[in-house]
């Protein structure tokens, strides 16, 4: 390869929107500061007046933004992670008895991990399904369930191959058997519309700093049936304060303790944004933005693409004869272009697709623009060119 690269010259152009949006609207940063600058309005334990109550307003938004009622069956985390651990570890406390669960390869390691460490304490029997294509289907989840599957556990949208799963007839099978499902919508929420009335999950995860344009610190989830999950954390909730025993009442079943108001505040404009500019118009824009891109790296001599129809602004690939890494940090210093390199925290996808080495991913939210794309897709022509003469003088 050539020698360490020059510090880079020109504006940054961000590709790494499925970790977190960049940037962010200038509605969602004046709505933090608004926050921030005002007392804070917590119910049921200040006697203040004039602030805004941003979890309800947010449980509300989120409400009418997910099609899903009511209000108070939506809960706030730090984000999806601290979700899945509360939800997967609560069900499995509440259940009591080993038994048996289901996941798949296209996991993050949110849902993989707690997992894991279930099955090795010997609180569950845990089987992974595999991905044919890009997706997981109801067949392959069918031929795991066996007489004690109590839980399932899946990505609505793969942060690898940007392939949506198509999660309804799943829901269904699963309800009709009484099996819990909850999904991991990290990926989706936000960018593709979802109508919870008419899925029937147990329980759906979500994250503020991805493609709802919140800062980091929020997340969340909505969940259908409280009582199959035990209540794992106690604290302060600001209402039936004489009892030791933590409340029962949605939400404050699931949380204890003072809220991310700043976080919750970005939530709730990060929604109203959204629909202030049609998801519909920020699909279409990111659907644009990742089929050109796609088109530009196809034209490029060394490019492997991992899935060339992605249903989200997700595109994973390598340069033959450069590592990931390397080629990502020289993207970073030479042409101040931000990408993603590893294994994006889903060992098992990259098992499957590059096994194991990991891949350079790009990710597009709205504020993207083609120019960047383009200006992106010449700097990583311009690498593979110098790897494919680095080894041809090999």
């Amino acid at each position: 390869m050539n020698p360490e690269p020059q510090d880079a010259q020109g504006p940054l152009i961000y590709l790494n929107n499925a970790a977190t949006t960049w940037p962010k609207p200038s509605e969602v940063l004046e709505e933090v500061a608004q926050c921030l600058r005002q007392p804070l309005h917590e119910p049921g334990r200040t006697t203040g007046n004039g602030s805004m109550d941003y979890p309800t307003a947010a449980r509300e938004a989120l409400g009418a933004f997910f099609h899903a009622d009511p209000p108070e069956h939506y809960v706030f985390t730090q984000n999806a992670t601290d979700s899945l651990n509360l939800l997967i570890h609560g069900f499995v406390k509440k259940t009591g008895t080993p038994f048996h669960t289901i996941t798949t390869e296209l996991e993050h390691n949110s849902v993989l991990r707690p997992l894991t460490a279930l099955e090795q304490d010997g609180a569950i029997r845990l089987s992974v399904v595999p991905f044919a294509g890009t997706r997981v289907n109801l067949t392959a989840i069918k031929k795991a369930i066996c007489r004690d599957t109590r839980l399932v556990v899946m990505t609505h949208g793969s942060n690898v191959l940007g392939s949506v799963q198509d999660i309804k007839p799943i829901a269904e099978y699963l309800h009709a058997n009484d099996i819990f499902f909850i999904v991991d919508g990290a990926q989706t929420a936000g960018h593709i519309p979802i109508d919870l009335s008419d899925i029937p999950v147990g329980a759906f995860v979500f994250t503020g700093h991805k493609a709802l344009f919140g800062i980091p610190g929020i997340g969340g989830f909505f969940i259908a049936e409280p009582d199959a999950i035990a209540i794992t954390r106690q604290g302060g909730t600001g209402t039936d304060s004489r009892t030791l025993a933590h409340p029962f009442e949605m939400p404050m079943r699931f949380e204890a303790g003072t809220h991310n108001y700043p976080g919750i505040a970005s939530l709730y404009a990060g929604i109203q944004f959204i629909a202030s500019t049609g998801q519909e118009a920020i699909e279409k824009k990111n659907r644009d933005l990742t089929r050109y891109f796609i088109r530009e790296l196809k034209n490029i001599r060394g490019i492997t693409i991992y899935n060339e129809n992605p249903d989200l602004p997700v595109v994973s690939f390598n340069i033959d004869g450069i590592e990931n890494h390397e080629a990502g940090f020289i993207l970073a210093r030479a042409y101040n272009v931000t990408t993603r390199t590893g294994l994006h925290c889903a060992p098992l996808v990259h098992e499957c697709i590059d096994g194991g080495k990991g891949c350079i991913r790009a990710s597009f939210s709205y504020f993207n623009t083609r120019d960047e794309c383009s200006a992106a897709a010449k700097a990583i022509c311009e690498v593979a060119e110098s790897a494919d003469t680095q080894v041809s003088s090999d």
